[in-house]
């Protein structure tokens, strides 16, 4: 397992640095770059017109290398190397501080979605497909499945408005707020005042976040608990006369989850999960929204910044799945 760790390692090198190789590369070529951008609101702020409005050459010269845009682009893919060797992301062009403190800012919002959703998910998941598996072909498992194939039909911007027509005070019911992840009196409640805030101010954007995700896992359990079933061990447990509660709870159930178990490993993506259309249609500042206004202005670093260590948590989060396989199934023998 250790020669198999060593490898991956050194595959995920190459890798990560591929990734960034290339997000550098697309966004120094896409036109209207920061300098650009800061031309135009110069101009602007001198409150002319932006076709007729000239920049004094020095000033532009200044910028150039204050962005460091006097390099090639090669140079510039090095020294942004060098500067991650020292967890330094630079500075970002539109907020005017450290990317890492932007990102941390950015970081709770989501984080708590990502956490809370991936609970809700496997909680409500797991026992729908086993409920499922051990009434295939059931009423249950027909009705549960159409329902199961409607919610991941809904684009998240269409629930998203339809919650907030029907529950938000939009036309219907005013049962949650619109936005916001607390109430303005938050500070002043009790512990268990604020985890009730927050779990109301939950309800509407966590079911946007979750509801597409409950399919792909539902219909991944119910499958494999109906291989496991008919599995020869089982037929076997049943010959014997034993109860199917424990046939197939005790037995069926630990290697049909086998699975599931493996997917574990992409915890570490909810440290930076975000849904643009989410947080947008919610007011919440989070790393989705975060990411789209970077990419629309152009701020380099922030991108970087959030591709790095999205790709990072990527590939840390596959060789975790990776062992958590061995440790479910010991036939498993990476070498």
């Amino acid at each position: 397992m250790l020669i198999y760790l060593i490898r991956r390692i050194l595959i995920a090198i190459p890798t990560l640095l591929g990734i960034t190789l290339v997000t550098f590369v697309i966004i120094n070529l896409a036109p209207g770059g920061p300098i650009e951008q800061k031309l135009q609101k110069m101009q602007m702020g001198a409150g002319g017109d932006s076709r007729s409005t000239s920049i004094p050459p020095e000033v532009l010269e200044n910028l150039i290398k204050q962005y460091g845009f006097d390099k090639p682009v090669h140079v510039r893919y090095w020294i942004w190397l060098k500067n991650i060797s020292r967890f330094d992301f630079g500075e970002s062009f539109s907020y005017q501080e450290p990317v890492m403190d932007v990102i941390s800012s950015k970081f709770p919002v989501s984080l708590q979605f990502g956490i809370a959703s991936l609970i809700l998910t496997y909680m409500i998941c797991i026992p729908l497909g086993v409920k499922k598996a051990i009434n295939a072909g059931g009423i249950f498992d027909q009705v549960s499945g159409i329902i199961l194939y409607i919610m991941v039909s809904i684009p998240p911007l269409v629930l998203g408005i339809f919650l907030i027509v029907w529950f938000a005070g939009g036309s219907y019911f005013d049962w949650f707020p619109i936005g916001g992840i607390k109430s303005d009196m938050y500070d002043d409640l009790t512990t268990m005042g604020k985890v009730l805030d927050r779990a109301y101010h939950f309800v509407l954007p966590l079911t946007c976040y979750v509801i597409g995700g409950f399919t792909e896992l539902s219909m991944l359990v119910r499958n494999s608990m109906l291989d496991v079933i008919k599995s020869d061990f089982i037929r076997t447990a049943r010959a014997k006369g034993l109860d199917n509660n424990l046939i197939y709870f005790k037995h069926a159930l630990r290697n049909a989850l086998i699975p599931v178990a493996t997917g574990l490993g992409g915890f570490l993506r909810v440290f930076l999960a975000g849904s643009l259309i989410v947080e947008t249609i919610f007011n919440l500042d989070g790393i989705g929204l975060l990411g789209y206004s970077s990419i629309l202005a152009r701020d380099y670093n922030v991108i970087m910044g959030l591709t790095f260590i999205s790709a990072l948590l990527l590939l840390v989060g596959n060789m975790m799945s990776d062992f958590i396989y061995v440790m479910v199934d010991p036939r498993i023998d990476f070498k």
